[in-house]
């Protein structure tokens, strides 16, 4: 059913011209963040293993944070285009936004949805980044960020369990250690080409959310590192896709497309990089998911419109390099 939903939006998603998505980028940004809201509101927002992430409409559940990833892509790219002139200024360039992804930040926090919040943050600085801020405030930024996820974690005995479970989940591997110490087991019993397609073991009842945020060590286990390579390559290559799409864009100075088209691939990277490094090991375990392939309705509507945007905004580059209206 969400996968037919998602097509559906795709495909509105696609017929939409680039330039209505820059006009309805702020009012989009407003109304995922009245949908981040009322997730806190007792009652409405829905409340599942200790996080309060989901609204129900109808039977059907959607988690607001994945639409606000777009709309992020989207209104920092009209806010980066509109702010040019004085983007270099960090009162008036920077400081506005800054502001706003504070505001963002607090509602995702109350959640918690600290891995959505990572990945909002990159992705909309990345943007101001790629649109021509200052390269001292962003060296700022950067640091500054990283001090305020530093202190995020210090000052959560939760957090601070996943971290110190991380570097060395065999310490604890009926604890903290469970998931990862599950995941690095998936990835061993795979070794080259893999257990066989529907074989893992993994995944009946031992690596919790094996469909969802451990996804990739299902596939390390019965598709081997083959498999595990493949999908590798397929969100490099949508990555290197959407960057390329983003530098059309901008040689014909469509500088909202393109840095929509690039957010697209900083979003989609960052993610899958983190969702990978977590499998594997390299990164502390964190709830997010695998764009594109986990399981989750509303990650996989955002992600297939996304997808349907950077399509749109190629075609129009197509169109217009042959002499046509976009």
């Amino acid at each position: 059913l969400f996968l037919g939903a998602a097509l559906a939006a795709a495909v509105m998603v696609f017929l939409v011209p680039v330039r209505a998505w820059q006009k309805g980028a702020l009012f989009g940004f407003l109304a995922c963040l009245a949908l981040l809201a009322l997730v806190l509101v007792p009652g409405i927002g829905r409340e599942v293993n200790g996080a309060r992430r989901w609204l129900s409409f109808g039977g059907f559940t959607v988690q607001p944070s994945e639409l606000v990833k777009l709309a992020v892509v989207l209104y920092a790219a009209d806010y980066t285009v509109r702010k040019h002139a004085v983007l270099k200024s960090f009162r008036r360039g920077l400081l506005p936004m800054l502001a706003v992804m504070m505001f963002v930040s607090w509602l995702l926090l109350r959640e918690p949805d600290f891995g959505a919040l990572v990945v909002i943050a990159v992705t909309a600085f990345g943007i101001l980044f790629l649109g021509g801020m200052n390269g001292r405030h962003f060296a700022a930024l950067v640091a500054m960020l990283g001090i305020g996820f530093g202190l995020l974690v210090l000052t959560s005995e939760y957090r601070m369990q996943r971290i110190f479970g991380f570097m060395d989940p065999w310490t604890d591997p009926f604890g903290r250690g469970y998931q990862l110490s599950h995941a690095l087991i998936a990835f061993g019993r795979g070794e080259f080409f893999g257990v066989g397609l529907g074989a893992s073991v993994e995944k009946l009842f031992y690596l919790p959310e094996a469909h969802t945020d451990f996804l990739l060590a299902v596939i390390a286990e019965e598709l081997g590192f083959l498999g595990v390579a493949a999908v590798i390559a397929l969100f490099t290559w949508i990555v290197l896709r959407a960057f390329a799409i983003g530098r059309q864009a901008a040689l014909r100075e469509r500088h909202f497309a393109s840095l929509t088209a690039q957010g697209i691939g900083v979003w989609i990277g960052f993610q899958a990089v983190i969702n990978m490094g977590v499998n594997m090991g390299l990164l502390p375990t964190k709830g997010l998911t695998l764009p594109l392939m986990s399981f989750g309705g509303t990650g996989l509507i955002a992600n297939a419109m996304a997808i349907a945007l950077l399509l749109r905004i190629d075609w129009e580059n197509r169109q217009l390099a042959q002499g046509m209206r976009a």
